[in-house]
């Protein structure tokens, strides 16, 4: 079952990112097992992310993708009724990226993730980011929590 969609002040809550680091705009859809995300930010000019010369490269496609991954993990601790975990990105696998800058890009992001592990220790997700029903990116990372929020 699908959940209704949220917009970027209640998904941002959900992240330890501030102002514009938050860089995904909505939740679309969401469930148990993923969630899809839409985001513009790669477009704006003042993007956190963005080289001096004023690029944005392919690579922090990951981010966008931690960032959902992120979000429904707070969103599924929430509808448990427990804190968010904190966690690390520590590993990836099978990153496939493009070769064009990301602000590039006229149109919006989406962003899919799906969560194929789920542990004490951390998560494993898969995920794909497409523009204009292109993929663009995919791959699968590693989460890890800290510590403190595993301790009894």
């Amino acid at each position: 079952m699908f959940h209704a969609p949220i917009d970027k002040t209640a998904l941002c809550a959900l992240i330890p990112h501030a102002g514009d680091m938050c860089l995904l705009d909505a939740v679309l859809a969401w469930d148990a097992a993923s969630i899809r995300c839409r985001s513009t930010s790669h477009r704006a000019p003042d993007n956190p992310l963005r080289r001096a010369d004023g690029t944005l490269g392919a690579a922090h496609l990951l981010e966008y993708a931690a960032q959902a991954a992120a979000i429904h993990g707070g969103l599924l601790a929430a509808a448990d009724g427990a804190p968010p975990r904190r966690g690390y990105l520590v590993a990836t696998r099978r990153l496939q990226l493009p070769a064009t800058p990301l602000n590039s890009l006229p149109g919006a992001l989406e962003i899919d993730a799906q969560r194929l592990f789920a542990g004490d220790g951390g998560w494993v997700y898969a995920f794909t980011v497409a523009h204009a029903d292109t993929p663009l990116a995919s791959g699968q990372f590693t989460i890890a929590h800290l510590a403190e929020d595993t301790a009894a």
